[in-house]
């Protein structure tokens, strides 16, 4: 089975093209989701952590963000309890899917956790930071202060840009993103 990373900048477009793939994916960012709503143990670890924010359960993401908000140090407090329960889950998804030719892996965190393995076919979504910048700012949940936080905690978009092994070129047009996807299925597939 073929691992194929996808990864970018937030807002790059990872999730369209993890999906256009056509495989089994695992997306950590819905992981979260899931384990904010279903996660007891989570839930009493971020209470623990930050007290003044997380008040019942299932998590309400918006006291997740007003934490992170009022201080870029609980984002670390958050990923350091979630992120190890997202890798579990990774690890669940990769077993139960071991017979497929391959797995995409749309983790936005995906060099900062240490997941790589050698062998991974890792693909960065490059696009204009003006185009994802209007993208953005098209989500409910649009937050400019959130999202420099996040960007504070990942490695620089040029730097896993130099560690992947493809570029596809996203410029929010389906036609030009499918044709580079469909390129290199058939590259990975011959």
């Amino acid at each position: 089975m073929i691992r194929i990373a996808v990864v970018g900048a937030i807002g790059s477009g990872k999730s369209h093209v993890a999906k256009l793939l056509g495989f089994p994916i695992f997306n950590a960012d819905l992981e979260v989701v899931k384990i904010y709503k279903k996660n007891y143990k989570c839930y009493l670890k971020l209470k623990k952590k930050i007290p003044k924010f997380i008040k019942s359960f299932p998590i309400n993401k918006s006291e997740i963000l007003k934490a992170i908000n009022k201080n870029g140090k609980n984002l670390i407090k958050i990923t350091n309890i979630v992120h190890p329960i997202v890798r579990l889950e990774m690890n669940k998804f990769i077993k139960k899917n071991i017979k497929k030719k391959a797995v995409v892996l749309d983790i936005p965190l995906y060099f900062e956790n240490k997941i790589y393995k050698k062998k991974d076919i890792i693909i960065f979504v490059s696009a204009k930071q003006k185009k994802i910048n209007k993208m953005l700012k098209k989500r409910n949940n649009y937050d400019v202060k959130l999202i420099r936080k996040f960007r504070n905690i990942q490695l620089e978009v040029n730097e896993k840009k130099n560690k992947s092994n493809y570029i596809i070129k996203n410029d929010f047009k389906k036609t030009s993103v499918r044709k580079s996807v469909k390129m290199l299925k058939e590259k990975f597939f011959k």
